[in-house]
């Protein structure tokens, strides 16, 4: 997988807990907002993060997530109070989330809650699902941000509750993995439960171009020996 280098805004959201019985995000409203700037596969440094007050209690469950009281919300921003900066914020890029139709059902809820003229955020944005990437790169496997970033070697040890500013920081750095960036590979020698990690990392852009070293005749003729001798037990897949 590849990304673009247009611009790539990562975003999360926390909420005030979700619906069980219908659509996830009715009746209830977003509490926090963060999003981080990629431009040619760098983080800038722009970012964008707000605190909203909902329009209702947020619940238990929720709090004991993210650690946001309606208490700490009392004095906060209502969406309506934000909804410009954020869509000048994310107008035109391409909008990555982790499992992306959780947040972005709830920020056109609160599109449709006010009356904006945007019916759907896809409608200024597209929408890029860390989720079903990683669906795609590790079928079969769980892959919430947590497991990820321990798949890529990711330090998320300061993450010790959801929030949406540091989460979108943290899935920046496993998107820029998935798509093409430093990774590890972890290889199992087959017979029994233990592993070796390499680390892999792409070489940064004006290193010095490296010699190159060809092999001699006789090192070719020996090397296809040894694959002669290979062969005679399992296929090859090195053939000159």
């Amino acid at each position: 997988m590849k990304a673009t280098n247009q611009r790539i805004i990562v975003f999360d959201t926390e909420t005030t807990g979700m619906n069980m019985t219908g659509p996830h995000y009715e009746g209830h409203g977003i509490v926090e907002i963060g999003a981080v700037e990629i431009i040619d596969r760098k983080l800038t440094g722009k970012t964008f993060h707000v605190y909203i007050k909902p329009d209702r209690a947020i619940e238990p469950e929720a709090i004991a997530v993210h650690g946001i009281t309606d208490e700490f919300l009392r004095d906060k921003p209502v969406y309506a109070d934000i909804h410009q900066e954020f869509i000048d914020f994310i107008d035109g890029a391409e909008l990555v989330a982790h499992n992306a139709s959780f947040d972005t059902g709830f920020m056109d809820y609160e599109f449709h809650k006010m009356g904006a003229s945007i019916a759907k955020i896809e409608d200024i944005c597209q929408v890029t699902d860390t989720l079903d990437m990683a669906k795609r790169l590790f079928p079969g496997k769980r892959n919430n941000l947590d497991i990820l970033c321990s798949r890529y070697g990711i330090d998320n040890s300061h993450r010790t509750m959801h929030g949406a500013l540091l989460d979108a920081e943290i899935l920046a750095d496993v998107y820029l993995m998935m798509t093409g960036g430093q990774t590890s590979l972890r290889l199992s020698s087959g017979n029994d439960d233990s592993t070796t990690e390499f680390s892999i990392r792409h070489l940064v852009d004006g290193r010095k171009v490296l010699k190159v070293v060809h092999a001699t005749a006789d090192e070719l003729t020996a090397h296809q020996d040894r694959l002669d001798l290979i062969g005679k037990k399992a296929d090859v897949i090195w053939r000159l």
